[in-house]
């Protein structure tokens, strides 16, 4: 047997499914081995392979996905999926090709090999584990080496077989019984008192982050009925519970719901379980991240825990979804006071708050589209989000999830032009639901290509182009530090977008301009319910503004200076004030 024909097979016995991939010479062997024992997907270029497989992985029920890339250019086109799944704590592995071990390098020369790089010290440092298969790796090794973690965080793991490796005859199968490291739990004494500090808070919130499983919560959904305590959830957590649970408060964040923002503030007690609490979570400000209360953080990885920003009374490197299990099935206490309270604000202070962001008659108001998008989805759709800029953040801000949903971004990188492979990735994992993804038209340009492996691929993805003529969220910026002076974020800067309608047609793609006129008639709902991928071009004000924010101003010495999380702008009105900030001074 070929090495690499030995490859494929233990790869589909650990539990792979899918690869996708760009062909190249120095992955020929794998490429060959990978095409006859998993479901291989081409796409145009290497980055979109591996935000596929990210999104797949992170949407999927059953099966495992990883991206073949080959040597040179084909490992530095996929550094920023590489980086983002680093970033996000996902899985992502990566099988790259090289020259054969003859011409090698080794560091003598600047390059031996045709297209030779040093792809392993290039992605070290955003791997959770990064090497060259000099020879040929017994079954054990290779599992060892694919789930290798410093610390249980999940994360990317590259791996590069040199051309003539690959091309080795495959030792005998060694007997080893494949067995995934359990994350460790928390002491049950410690878990006593941190039982004993939620019963006797007044005002306790839990944060649910991207670190608790799906899994976790559908098994355990019932539970949350059980307990009084207010639930708001981090944008990667996002999906966790339905935003019409009775205790669910919304996403707090800088650029979050602000009545999730103002409740979490004045919470007496944080329970943060699952997420690291970055400073996009937190504010910039985050001197007075929770003014009025402590925090307690569940994290599995330690270093997150004492970083010291945000200040917490008790961090716990555990098991995140093995304490949230355990905590439901504890008597918490009564908080239905204070819940009422929660539930009366967010009464008060509306998603989409009338009057806060200017629309022009001749435009589309994109948190209204996202409104829309909240009521005509079914809980069966996987939603995207993309990962920047305005359509981000409205997406992130507005959209009401519903219970069964999977929502999936990469905040932490937050690069554009994630959306449209993530979305590929996500209907290949889940071929029988609906992939909806909104992202505006200067982050969908960044890989617009491939329109046509969704396309060859037959996913059922209805893409939301908000078309503004550039990047908002870099326009807005320039509009607000430096007096509208634009450089470089539209089509009047040079800024090259092209006909969206012509654009797609070419793949002989439907696409529908959503004027105000289309939006206020709900024509496009239809072709919105057909099966199959189908684009809809969103004409959005390029002045459009997206607030509530938390806003920052430069200091005389040239510093930044952030507003806390409760104090967005604009401001409320006094009149509101009084009645959302009874716990805050």
């Amino acid at each position: 047997m070929k090495y690499s024909d030995q490859i494929a097979d233990w790869l589909v016995e650990f539990g792979y499914t899918h690869c996708f991939y760009v062909a190249g010479g120095n992955i020929m062997h794998l490429l060959e081995s990978f095409s006859r024992k998993l479901d291989c997907r081409p796409t145009i270029h290497e980055v979109a392979a591996g935000v596929a497989v990210e999104y797949f992985n992170e949407t999927s029920d059953s099966g495992r996905a990883l991206a073949l890339v080959t040597a040179g250019p084909g490992l530095t086109n996929i550094v920023s999926a590489i980086a983002g799944s680093y970033l996000e704590s996902r899985e992502l592995l990566v099988i790259g090709g090289q020259v054969k071990t003859a011409d090698l390098s080794n560091g003598k020369l600047r390059q031996n090999g045709i297209q030779e790089i040093p792809g392993v010290d290039i992605v070290k440092p955003i791997c959770n584990n990064s090497l060259s298969m000099l020879d040929i790796w017994s079954k054990e090794k290779l599992f060892k080496e694919i789930n290798y973690s410093n610390n249980s965080r999940k994360g990317p793991v590259f791996i590069e077989i040199p051309l003539d490796v690959q091309a080795k005859n495959a030792n005998p199968d060694s007997e080893f019984i494949l067995e995934n490291k359990k994350l460790p739990i928390l002491d049950e004494e410690v878990f006593e008192r941190v039982i004993d500090k939620l019963n006797r808070s007044t005002r306790p919130i839990i944060l649910l982050g991207g670190g608790i499983d799906r899994e976790t919560t559908k098994e355990i959904y019932h539970l949350f009925e059980r307990i009084s305590i207010p639930i708001v959830t981090t944008w990667n957590g996002a999906d966790r519970l339905g935003s019409d649970h009775p205790n669910y408060m919304g996403r707090p964040n800088t650029w979050g719901q602000r009545s999730a923002n103002i409740l979490m503030q004045q919470a007496d007690l944080l329970i943060a379980i699952g997420t690291r609490l970055g400073m996009q979570q937190i504010g910039f400000n985050w001197q007075e991240f929770i003014p009025v209360g402590e925090v307690i953080q569940i994290d599995i990885d330690k270093s997150e825990l004492e970083k010291e920003h945000p200040k917490i009374s008790l961090g716990l490197a555990v098991d995140a979804n093995n304490f949230l299990v355990r905590l439901l099935n504890k008597d918490l206490g009564n908080h239905s006071n204070w819940l009422q309270f929660c539930q009366k604000v967010r009464q008060t202070i509306p998603i989409v708050e009338d009057g806060v962001n200017k629309v022009d008659d001749e435009y589309v108001s994109p948190h209204k589209l996202v409104q829309k998008l909240s009521s005509i989805t079914k809980d069966s759709d996987i939603i995207i989000p993309c990962s920047s800029g305005g359509a981000f953040t409205t997406m992130m801000s507005v959209f009401e999830q519903k219970n069964g949903q999977k929502m999936v971004g990469n905040k932490g990188l937050a690069s554009m032009g994630y959306g449209l492979s993530g979305a590929i990735g996500a209907s290949s994992a889940n071929p029988n639901k609906r992939v909806i993804l909104v992202e505006g038209d200067g982050g969908f340009a960044q890989n617009l290509q491939e329109i046509g492996t969704a396309v060859i691929n037959n996913c059922n993805i209805k893409v939301f182009i908000l078309d503004d003529g550039g990047y908002a969220s870099i326009r807005m910026t320039q509009r607000n530090y430096f007096s509208g002076k634009y450089v470089g974020c539209d089509i009047a800067t040079g800024l090259g977008l092209p006909d969206w309608e012509v654009l797609f047609n070419a793949w002989g793609v439907e696409a529908i301009r959503i004027s105000p006129e289309v939006f206020n008639s709900g024509s496009y709902i239809e072709s919105f319910e057909k099966e199959g991928f189908s684009a809809f071009i969103v004409s959005v004000d390029p002045e459009q503004t997206y607030f509530p924010k938390i806003s920052s101003r430069v200091t005389d010495d040239g510093k930044m200076e952030s507003n806390p999380l409760h104090v967005m702008t604009p401001e409320l009105e006094e009149s509101i004030k009084i009645k959302v900030f009874e716990y805050l001074g």
